[in-house]
């Protein structure tokens, strides 16, 4: 009733290249999550501050001029996460309502040892919403 185990030669030593295989593939990822999460996390942190800052500019008294405050946070803000400097900013007000606009390019290093780079790029408009827009 017993069976006769034939061992294979040639079948043994497949799991370690297995596992080695797998074991760069993860590393590869998360050094790609590690690189590219904190650019995406600041580019969204711009695009929130950026929703803020327009709303404040409608809200601000008299005095003080809604664009300069505008353009004043949405630089603080470009400094605070990161962004690059050459990063082009344009605050316009037409009728009532303040808009800005933020267009940059980053450069992301996916792969390590410069293998593939990839460019972020981030362009966003933001408007007021909400009850300071109704009429």
């Amino acid at each position: 009733m017993k069976k006769e185990v034939n061992l294979r030669k040639s079948e043994y030593g497949g799991t370690s290249v297995k596992f080695l295989v797998v074991a760069v593939v993860l590393v590869l990822i998360g050094n790609a999550g590690f690189q590219f999460i904190p650019v995406a996390y600041n580019g969204e942190s711009l695009k929130q501050d950026m929703q803020t800052a327009v709303v404040q500019g409608l809200a601000v008294p008299g005095k003080v001029s809604p664009v300069e405050l505008v353009k004043q946070k949405i630089h603080i803000s470009v400094q605070s996460n990161n962004i690059p400097l050459d990063a082009f900013v344009e605050v316009k007000q037409s009728n009532n309502l303040i808009t800005a606009h933020v267009v940059y390019t980053k450069e992301v290093p996916i792969l390590p040892f410069g293998i593939y780079n990839y460019q972020f790029h981030f362009d966003h408009t933001a408007t007021p919403t909400g009850f300071l827009t109704k009429q």
